[in-house]
């Protein structure tokens, strides 16, 4: 006897359903951190790694190093609102991060675009080292989702002021991605 052709499609659907739920469904090894890796701008040579990692009360605690700056200086770093490097000069991530249409702020303002990290601050050497705690994102929750966006370092100090801190040029720029829990 052969099948009904409408039983069979109903029962694809299904099959596809589970099989979506299953893939989507979280699991013990699911990845829960982001990472950024920088890459430089036309002309430039900054390079690093940014995480970021869940952290006490929803907060996400961001790391990172940063060589290739200008020594003994200040550069912002910021999130970028897409995740494209595309361009020589990185204008293709787009403005800051700021979904709910904030000023320009540092860090220690609580109203700030969401993709406000404030500044790195390098040694003799060019390197720079991230250790900053922040509330006004998450990875790939429900305020403010950063996967997928970029991470912007400029050739300049965000001063705070208005719209983007007059933090200069681009000189490095990475695609926020899940990163591999094994690692």
């Amino acid at each position: 006897m052969k099948t009904p052709r409408s039983f069979r499609s109903r029962t694809a659907i299904a099959t596809a359903c589970c099989l979506v739920a299953a893939f989507t469904t979280a699991r013990a090894t699911d990845p829960t951190s982001a990472i950024a890796v920088l890459h430089p701008t036309a002309g430039n040579k900054t390079t690093g790694t940014i995480r970021f990692e869940p952290a006490a009360d929803g907060k996400i605690h961001v790391t990172g190093t940063v060589e290739g700056l200008t020594p003994n200086a200040e550069q912002a770093i910021h999130v970028h609102e897409f995740g494209d490097c595309s361009a020589p000069d990185a204008t293709s991530a787009g403005g800051h991060y700021n979904p709910e249409g904030h000023q320009h702020g540092l860090p220690v303002q609580e109203m700030r675009h969401a993709g406000d990290l404030g500044n790195l601050k390098s040694d003799a050497n060019g390197v720079a080292h991230l250790d900053l705690t922040v509330d006004h994102i998450t990875i790939n929750g429900s305020q403010n989702p950063i996967i997928g966006r970029g991470v912007i370092v400029h050739s300049k100090l965000d001063d705070g002021g208005q719209p983007t801190g007059n933090a200069g040029g681009r000189v490095a720029c990475g695609v926020i991605g899940w990163a591999n829990p094994g690692k």
